[in-house]
């Protein structure tokens, strides 16, 4: 069977980008045919094309396809120029499109309908972001149901990660199509703490740490001022580990005036898997404060490290952190109730390896082998076997 996996960005940071890229080279593994097309898009916040790319990225074959604009200004909806064709010349017997909104879906389900190939959209789904302007949150509530009217009319199956997020991609796409399926983690690469390497970063003793893009929806503004709520002796260094998406400058003044001068760290991309590893295991704590995570596949690092969690209660961080039973949760924007989960960390260390301990044993559950089985299972389904 080939499945040709279609997608905004390949190789590159970003948990929509792990997913793909995990499931790619894991189908490869079990002898599935498999090839991603992408766009030349490194960088999307700040409209970063490549043109050196690999052409095989774990042993998958990756076609690279030039996007130059939106196709509507201030909303989501670049367009691969060629993908069309090449999907339609690609011999897929399932064609697998990933995130909503995106031109390449459209683009895949033109194709996918024409040619009569199964069609599957992973969702990845995000509301309007609260913070935007109501026309347009209005415009992108009708790309939602737009979406549904088109691209999930013709798709076979479209995939969502958490209950929640079903329940809110069943208000304008088909319900009966939904099916969840979790992401994982590899655990046996998190399963040997002697494998970090993180001593090369000098990192401080004790520190909290964010990990993920330094983005406008991840709620770090809240995060720096609930560090300078802290009282002295509840107070640490904060480290964020991720590439920035136009964030850093206002981020560091806003710490320069909440008076915290070198305690918060911008750490940027770690490439090297076992640094990365180390510096969620060494953390204090992993936050996660942000607007909105579908998932946040992060948190299941954290949780496989032994890392204590504390995250804002928002999409599927709930479900993840099992409602509060392996990790803090707090409403997102509320500083303080931040503030109070960071200095709990620290002064209830009874109550924080209890959470850490469900953690571990929930994580368990999440593995790529079984997102993965899920998948082919699904494609042999839709593809008659």
């Amino acid at each position: 069977m080939k499945v040709v996996h279609v997608t905004l960005r390949f190789d590159a940071p970003g948990g929509v980008e792990t997913n793909v890229r995990e499931v790619a080279r894991r189908l490869k593994a079990a002898g599935d045919e498999v090839e991603v097309f992408a766009s030349d898009l490194y960088d999307e916040g700040r409209w970063e094309r490549r043109s050196e790319y690999a052409p095989t990225v774990d042993g998958v074959p990756v076609r690279r396809f030039p996007v130059y604009k939106r196709l509507i200004p201030g909303l989501t909806m670049p367009m691969m120029v060629g993908l069309v064709d090449a999907l339609a010349a690609s011999g897929a017997d399932v064609i697998h499109a990933h995130s909503h909104r995106y031109g390449h879906v459209l683009e895949a389900a033109a194709v996918a309908e024409r040619r009569r190939i199964p069609l599957v959209v992973s969702l990845h789904y995000h509301p309007a972001d609260r913070r935007e302007p109501t026309v347009k949150r209005g415009l992108l509530r009708v790309q939602d149901v737009g979406f549904g009217m088109t691209a999930y009319r013709v798709a076979r199956a479209l995939v969502v990660q958490t209950e929640p997020e079903r329940l809110l991609a069943a208000e304008f796409a088909p319900a009966s199509k939904l099916r969840v399926i979790p992401p994982g983690i590899d655990l046996a690469a998190w399963s040997h703490p002697a494998d970090d390497q993180a001593d090369r970063l000098d990192l401080p003793t004790e520190y909290f740490l964010f990990t993920g893009r330094v983005a406008p929806n991840k709620g770090l503004p809240h995060l720096i001022d609930a560090l300078a709520l802290l009282e002295p002796s509840d107070a640490r260094p904060l480290l964020l580990m991720g590439r920035d998406w136009g964030e850093r400058r206002a981020l560091e003044e806003r710490a320069r005036d909440r008076g915290l001068g070198e305690r918060v760290r911008f750490l940027g991309h770690v490439e090297d898997p076992a640094v990365y590893r180390g510096v969620i295991r060494r953390a204090l704590a992993l936050v996660l404060p942000s607007e909105w995570e579908a998932f946040g596949l992060v948190l299941l690092e954290a949780m496989a490290a032994g890392t204590p969690v504390v995250a804002t209660a928002v999409g599927g961080v709930p479900d993840v952190l099992d409602q509060g039973r392996a990790g803090r949760l707090v409403p997102y924007g509320d500083v303080r109730s931040l503030a109070n989960a960071l200095a709990s960390v620290v002064r209830d260390p009874e109550t924080t390896e209890r959470l850490s301990r469900s953690a571990l044993e929930r994580v368990r559950g999440f593995d790529w082998s079984e997102t993965v089985s899920r998948h082919r299972a699904l494609y042999r389904e839709l593809a008659g076997g």
